[in-house]
């Protein structure tokens, strides 16, 4: 993907002649992901909607509610010009930090010793979710016009640093390390792909993970996260029963699982069963089989994704469509990390399956732009 920027004139209106064809598969991959999270949002929050609200089916109508309003977003993406989106570049990072600064006033939500999301209405919107397009459209904008620096360190490399640093600071402040962790992450593959000098990245990589391993000895809570990781049953009833309940929902579920509603973790013995640990839900109902389907239309979602990416003549559209798919896809590996005891326990909700507004609006978001891109239009 490093090669000199193109341009479309602007008498260029008429879509090309060549990959004009809506992407049918994307568009029925993310259709069934949010299918099979509706799905799982009604099996899994059932028990807990019940006992806190009176009403088995609350989160699952919030969820249905989420998700034609995610349909919304992917349907505006699909048909507003992507130059739009390119204008609102630097709208959309100022957005982003303004309302992850909005989180540390008295407008921010606290909950888990940390405040993540506001509050509007009877709804909760996290600002991280929304500092992922952002970055995307910043990074696909500075590698698409500084092409011809990108290996220097002063042009090519600080600024995205720089502007990365500001959102992952703004995020440590909530604190939110695992937000941060995310956004280091798509600087760091945007940057390879973009041509950044490997001495740099490989630089700021052991940098980087000296400060991580700084931050985490610092605070307890961080430790026992670690810890927990390492060794979930010798912690089984404190810091690692997450991640314990989520191993025993794999391993009872085996090849065929329990059946669709027949999960027993549900039953309050998985902290969030129908947010960031669905996919549990998922191994013990539906088995190894389900779980594998999940993960075939996930695939299959992402491969289309990156056939866009590589189909794009415009390097702008070109990085735009790889920053969308980064999103989806380091969501989806993160999430799956956690909940199979890979990787220390965060908050990563699994994109399309996991019940929440923020998480699912962007998704959309991403398949809307990507399907736009599909297209290759020259508006």
């Amino acid at each position: 993907m490093n090669a000199t920027p193109t341009t479309d004139r602007p008498d260029q209106t008429h879509e090309r002649s060549a990959g004009q064809r809506f992407d049918y598969v994307l568009l029925c991959a993310a259709l069934m992901l949010l299918c099979t999270g509706m799905v799982m949002v009604m099996s899994a929050s059932g028990v807990m909607a019940s006992r806190q609200w009176g009403d088995p089916y609350m989160f699952f109508r919030r969820q249905a509610l989420f998700t034609v309003a995610g349909l919304g977003i992917m349907t505006l993406c699909y048909f507003v010009s992507r130059r739009a989106f390119y204008a609102l570049t630097y709208l959309w990072l100022v957005g982003a930090a303004l309302l992850i600064v909005l989180t540390l006033t008295p407008l921010g939500v606290e909950a888990g010793g940390a405040r993540r999301w506001l509050r509007l209405g009877g709804f909760s919107l996290q600002p991280l979710e929304f500092a992922k397009i952002g970055l995307v459209f910043y990074l696909a904008y500075f590698f698409s016009h500084k092409q011809e620096q990108v290996k220097t360190f002063s042009v090519g490399f600080l600024p995205p640093v720089m502007i990365t640093g500001m959102l992952c600071g703004l995020l440590l402040l909530q604190p939110d390390f695992g937000g941060a962790v995310f956004l280091c992450g798509i600087l760091f593959l945007m940057s390879l792909v973009g041509g950044t000098s490997l001495v740099y990245l490989g630089s700021s990589v052991i940098l980087g993970g000296g400060c991580a391993w700084l931050l985490i000895s610092q605070e307890p809570y961080r430790i026992k996260r670690w810890t927990a990781f390492l060794h979930p049953f010798e912690n089984a009833q404190d810091s690692g029963y997450q991640l314990v309940q989520s191993l025993y929902a794999f391993g009872s579920g085996g090849w065929t699982g329990a059946g669709l509603g027949a999960g027993k973790q549900k039953l309050l013995f998985l902290p969030e069963a129908h947010n960031d640990f669905i996919m549990a839900v998922v191994g013990e109902e539906l088995g190894f089989i389900g779980v594998s389907l999940v993960f075939l239309v996930m695939g299959t979602l992402l491969w289309r994704g990156f056939v866009v990416a590589l189909s794009q003549e415009n390097i702008q559209d070109r990085y735009t469509a790889l920053g969308m798919v980064l999103v989806i896809a380091m969501g989806a590996v993160m999430n799956m990390a956690v909940v199979l005891g890979a990787a220390p326990p965060k908050g990563v909700p699994m994109p399309f399956l996991s019940y929440g507004g923020s998480s699912l609006f962007v998704s959309c978001f991403c398949v809307g732009m990507l399907l736009n891109l599909s297209r290759r239009r020259a508006g």
